[in-house]
């Protein structure tokens, strides 16, 4: 009788014995994938089998190892009526030394050791191995451990099982579907600004990762972007995603197009897609685009309306903003992802200047990325008057100072939020109204130069 022998301390996996229905990579014609943002893949996987006619166990293996069984499709390209399916399995109970040993679990084994051979009972499994010799219980005897067999229910690979029925024998080209969890891409964006931060050079990377549990080779490969509704999976992974900034030349490798409500982004070559790893392809390249470069001066994230001392003295805020749109070089809907810019400096060496996140942005939509803070701009505002007008309302007037440091003008736009009933009473320069608690006012401050605003805003509740 053949035996398996595991070592007490090494680890040990065994093939599969080998099946007459069976199909691995070798039989396979083609594979198509389509990776979504959010840990979800599609497989379309199409392989030419030789197939008997009758009743048959056909084992499908090379397969992703986070499938959602309940997704799997299986059919026949060549003769669909021929081929019928009675069941269907995806079995994933992979061997190892563990799931082999807790099979003989309260079970008789055999224990080799120097000299001979002993009769032993598996009593635990738990946090190590104990052993029942005799009359005694053993923690971890010398030896090997010898296992009368290897247990049906366990597979070198995660395998889709079906039983079918096929009228008559002929090599049928079949096609397994299914979702499966494991694949995730995102986006990343390397923006090289002019030194007048007037354009940018932007080139968008795709960072695919495959942790699916098996490769796909020289497949026709899709991405979809968009925030699709999942039934959520208990079975799903998160993934990381590299971030790194690619230095060379670039070309678009995708072409886009809708997709429902989504859209798609398709490779317009086969790629191969390894298990455990990470793949950077070229999304888009685009070259001077025109962008703008915006100040803002925001004192406080909440409504103004009460009385108070405080100075309010914070960071005035650098953003670039630019269209998505054909006439500035771009208007390719931009899957969400990370922005990161760069620029050159008076050596002529390329600096990291600052990164933001955007959301999926469609064409003809405003990209507005914060870089961080501005070090030679200072905002600072503060009350200079406050009277209550009965027992709901009230008058505040405030001051807004924005000092300069730069040898060059700069504009800042102040964004002040109100609460309740508002209306400005009187100001020093033309507000632009944004929302109904939100307003806008653009100042300009010459090089070197301090600039005031002064407002005042009548509030009743």
């Amino acid at each position: 009788m053949k035996k398996i022998i595991l070592s007490l301390s090494a680890t040990m996996f065994l093939p599969l014995p080998v099946f007459a229905e069976q199909s691995d990579l070798s039989s396979q014609k083609n594979i198509s994938v389509t990776v979504y943002n959010r840990n979800l893949g599609l497989v379309k996987d199409v392989r030419t089998i030789k197939l008997k006619g009758g009743n048959l166990d056909l084992r499908f293996i090379d397969v992703a190892s986070g499938i959602d069984p309940t997704s799997v499709s299986f059919k026949s390209l060549s003769d669909p009526s021929a081929l019928s399916i009675l069941e269907q399995n995806f079995e994933y109970d992979l061997i190892t030394p563990e799931r082999l040993m807790e099979k003989y679990l309260n079970k008789e084994i055999e224990i080799l050791q120097t000299g001979g051979s002993q009769r032993a009972t598996l009593l635990s499994t738990n946090s190590g191995y104990v052993y029942k010799i005799g009359d005694r219980v053993y923690l971890q005897p010398p030896g090997q451990v010898i296992l009368p067999k290897l247990p049906d229910s366990l597979v070198s690979r995660p395998t889709l099982v079906w039983s079918l029925n096929n009228k008559k024998a002929m090599d049928h080209q079949v096609e397994a579907s299914y979702l499966t969890s494991g694949l995730d891409w995102s986006a990343n964006y390397v923006l090289k600004s002019s030194k007048d931060n007037k354009n940018i050079d932007l080139t968008g990377w795709v960072t695919l990762n495959n942790n699916s549990g098996t490769e796909y080779r020289n497949a026709d490969l899709t991405l979809v972007a968009g925030d699709v509704n999942r039934v959520k999976n208990e079975r799903s992974r998160s993934m990381g995603g590299a971030k790194r900034m690619m230095e060379a030349p670039a070309a678009s490798n995708f072409q886009e197009s809708p997709l429902f409500e989504y859209h798609s982004y398709h490779l317009d070559r086969p790629t191969t897609l390894k298990d455990r790893q990470n793949k950077q392809l070229t999304l888009l390249d685009a070259k001077e685009v025109p962008v703008t470069k915006r100040f803002y001066f925001q004192p406080s994230n909440y409504p103004i309306w009460h009385q108070s001392s405080e100075r309010l003295k914070s960071k005035v805020s650098v953003f670039l903003e630019f269209m998505n749109s054909k006439k500035g070089n771009l208007g390719m809907p931009l899957p969400k992802g990370t922005m990161r810019v760069y620029q050159e400096d008076n050596l002529g060496k390329l600096q990291f200047i600052g990164e933001d996140n955007i959301d999926h942005t469609p064409k003809d939509e405003k990209v507005r990325i914060k870089l961080g803070e501005a070090f030679d701009v200072v905002g600072e505002r503060w009350q200079t008057n406050y009277r209550k007008l009965g027992d709901r309302a009230s008058e505040a007037s405030y001051r807004v100072s924005l000092r300069n440091h730069k040898d060059v003008p700069v504009t800042v736009t102040v964004v002040e939020k109100l609460g309740g009933d508002w209306e400005i009473t009187s100001k020093s320069l033309d507000y632009t109204k944004t929302d109904a608690s939100t307003l806008e006012f653009n100042v300009g401050v010459p090089a070197n130069q301090e600039k005031r605003l002064d407002f005042t805003v009548r509030t009743s509740y």
